[in-house]
């Protein structure tokens, strides 16, 4: 099957959808959250629809679980993103040259936006709203785990952009099958950027397989490193919120780094995770310290594969280092560069870990859990940039948007 009229008429729409006057988005985007509020009982007997097929026990259960207050939220953001000032049009720069023209540097949308993503129907609303308001068109291929979700959120807002006289088509949904995923990947007449979301396999695949530009929204392997100098109490609270808060997205704590100086305090400091029942896989040396400590079936001894997994789930390792130096070495080998955090008082060791760890969000006695467009306040976001060109960490407005030069003259021509 070709799919290159329904890739042809979202080019089409993107051209229309970049005119659009910014009272007019925002109408469309507060109607699309009113809509999803009024049509909640019916998405979640679609998603519902999607659990029934899936083990509670599966990673993605929870991020593609949708709950009245989920529902409640995403429109919220909705509504954030329409209160957000529009960057298109925004002026880069501008001077006039010696000859007389007078150049501009104007942000532009990105055009057609392809996302492929797994079982997270939260996704077809952020990337829509985003999408929408930068002017940009989306071409969403979500996966079969989530058909039901996505045909039903697809189907509200197609029905609140005909309702205020837009064309639909700027907002499409591929069907749940590779066919789709495949066609794609080769849209380079039709697609101008493709952002994957979602596990390590599925962001190397279309790495690996799209003749179209990727942007990569990487997996998180996160750490966050207890100092030396650290408060316990701080610490505490840190390393629990960052674990537990919700085990199952991209931001949560993977793998906690302890200076060997604060063994005696690690039972303290991992306390509050066993009643969560979180799994601690230990090194050797933090493993002496938690044995008679912590619950024993979920206390194991760590492996090497433990280390660089983003588990997804209410499992954590430990790693005792002897330095910041030994921190920032086991980071840099490990890490996806998504989010890495520090908790310390001594000023010289934060310094250090905030100017030398490589990844898009760094953080000094706070929780990773705050890596998100909505906390960043960018309303919501269409992924979190682990690479290093154009866009890196929560992608919000302005990420979707390029730009051009737009250069005035009065007849001169070069020599």
């Amino acid at each position: 099957m070709s799919y290159n009229n329904v890739f042809e008429a979202a080019q089409a729409a993107s051209r229309t959808a970049g005119l659009l006057q910014p009272d007019k988005v925002n109408q469309v985007l507060l109607m699309l959250a009113d809509a999803v509020v009024a049509q909640t009982p019916f998405i979640l007997i679609e998603n519902e629809k999607d659990l029934a097929r899936m083990s509670p026990d599966d990673p993605k259960y929870d991020r593609l679980k949708l709950t009245v207050e989920r529902l409640s939220d995403i429109a919220q953001d909705v509504r954030n993103v329409a209160a957000l000032e529009s960057p298109l049009k925004q002026v880069l720069l501008q001077k006039e040259l010696p000859n007389g023209l007078h150049i501009r540097k104007v942000r532009v949308p990105l055009g057609v936006v392809g996302v492929i993503y797994e079982a997270r129907p939260n996704v077809t609303l952020d990337v829509f709203s985003l999408c929408f308001k930068t002017g940009n068109a989306c071409i969403l291929k979500g996966g079969s785990d989530a058909a039901f979700s996505n045909e039903a959120i697809i189907s509200v807002i197609q029905k609140v952009l005909i309702e205020a006289g837009v064309e639909p088509a700027v907002a499409t949904l591929l069907p749940a099958d590779r066919q789709a995923t495949e066609a794609l990947l080769q849209a380079v007449d039709f697609v101008d950027v493709l952002i994957p979301r979602g596990s390590q396999s599925l962001i190397n695949y279309v790495r690996q397989n799209a003749r179209v530009p990727v942007i990569e929204t990487g997996a998180g392997i996160v750490h966050t490193y207890f100092d030396a100098s650290a408060n316990l109490e701080k610490g505490k609270k840190i390393i629990y919120n960052a674990k537990t808060r919700r085990v199952s997205v991209c931001n949560a704590l993977d793998c906690l780094l302890l200076h060997q100086n604060r063994l005696s305090k690690l039972p303290e400091l991992v306390a509050p995770l066993a009643g969560s029942n979180v799994e601690i896989f230990a090194d050797a040396p933090a493993f002496d310290f938690l044995a008679d400590n912590y619950p024993d079936h979920l206390l194991h001894t760590a492996t090497e594969e433990h280390f660089g997994t983003e588990f997804l789930s209410l499992k954590m390792a430990i790693k005792t280092v002897a330095s910041i130096d030994d921190a920032l070495d086991h980071i840099t080998k490990y890490s996806s560069k998504h989010s890495e955090a520090i908790v310390a008082d001594d000023p010289t060791v934060i310094e250090k870990f905030l100017n030398s760890v490589d990844a898009a969000a760094v953080y000094a006695n706070t929780s990773t859990a705050f890596t998100d467009g909505a906390q960043f306040g960018l309303g919501a976001e269409i992924g979190i940039s682990t690479q290093k060109l154009h866009a890196r960490g929560p992608m919000g407005l302005e990420e979707l948007t390029s730009y051009k030069w737009v250069v005035r003259g009065d007849g001169q021509v070069r020599s």
